[in-house]
């Protein structure tokens, strides 16, 4: 099966050079690939435009519905391949969505881009199948809290968490969007063993106001318990905006 992207305008697959905005790899220049489709469904999701389509009843603050047609485009690998190489970047970030869910398709692309650095961008709710994993040179887990409004038995699966939290290549990423949030980081941390400076708390938001209010409180609590603090430089670079 083909590769299902999402769109930054009609017909015009979401796939883009620019730098990285959040987690380790802040700052270094990338080519992003952005795919379509969700198992999870957060409340303030900023690219709901890859899941909640017309008659996708699963909650979502804005209440905006999106039409499939215009923001989903289905291509072959090879294409996606050679849009991905004329970009002239080392290093490859796939993102969605939840890229894993096309797992099969994303090992058929790499092997067409056998010399760049794979970042995936994940829940944390699925795994790389073999054929996949040797490609991945980095995990960006991003479980989902309480607050994006995913019941924990779907968000939160012991035996995936067991398994990233084990696995060097795995950094966590946890969005925040009160301090209270924390509480719920510390116990996860607790149970499965996060090695502390792997732990990134983001602000949620989705512009540079709201984002820098959360990082005057966000900012101790990291000093306070270890972890690190991750912006998100797109938002203030380009705002909230697809292909950037």
């Amino acid at each position: 099966m083909p590769l299902v992207l999402a769109t930054q305008a009609p017909g015009e697959p979401e796939i883009f050079a620019s730098v990285q905005g959040e987690g380790p790899s802040a700052g270094m220049p990338c080519t992003f690939l952005r795919l379509s489709r969700c198992n999870l469904a957060c409340v303030w999701c900023d690219t709901a435009y890859t899941w909640h389509f017309a008659g996708d009843e699963r909650p979502h603050r804005d209440g905006v519905e999106f039409d499939r047609t215009a923001n989903q485009l289905t291509l072959d690998e090879e294409e996606v391949a050679a849009r991905i190489t004329a970009l002239g970047q080392k290093r490859l970030v796939i993102t969605g969505g939840e890229p894993l869910l096309q797992a099969p398709a994303l090992a058929r692309l790499l092997g067409h881009l056998p010399d760049v650095t794979v970042e995936i961008e994940t829940n944390g709710t699925t795994r790389a199948p073999p054929a996949l994993d040797i490609r991945i040179d980095q995990f960006n887990v991003s479980p989902k809290l309480a607050h994006s409004g995913n019941p924990a038995e779907l968000a939160l699966i012991p035996e995936r968490l067991d398994a990233y939290a084990t696995d060097p290549r795995a950094w966590f990423k946890f969005v925040i969007a009160a301090p209270a949030d924390l509480d719920e980081v510390l116990a996860l941390r607790d149970r499965y063993r996060f090695k502390p400076d792997h732990v990134f708390l983001m602000p949620e938001g989705t512009d540079s106001a709201t984002l820098r209010e959360r990082e005057q409180w966000l900012a101790p609590l990291c000093v306070e318990h270890g972890f690190r603090m991750s912006d998100r430089l797109h938002i203030h670079l380009f705002g909230d905006t697809r292909g950037t």
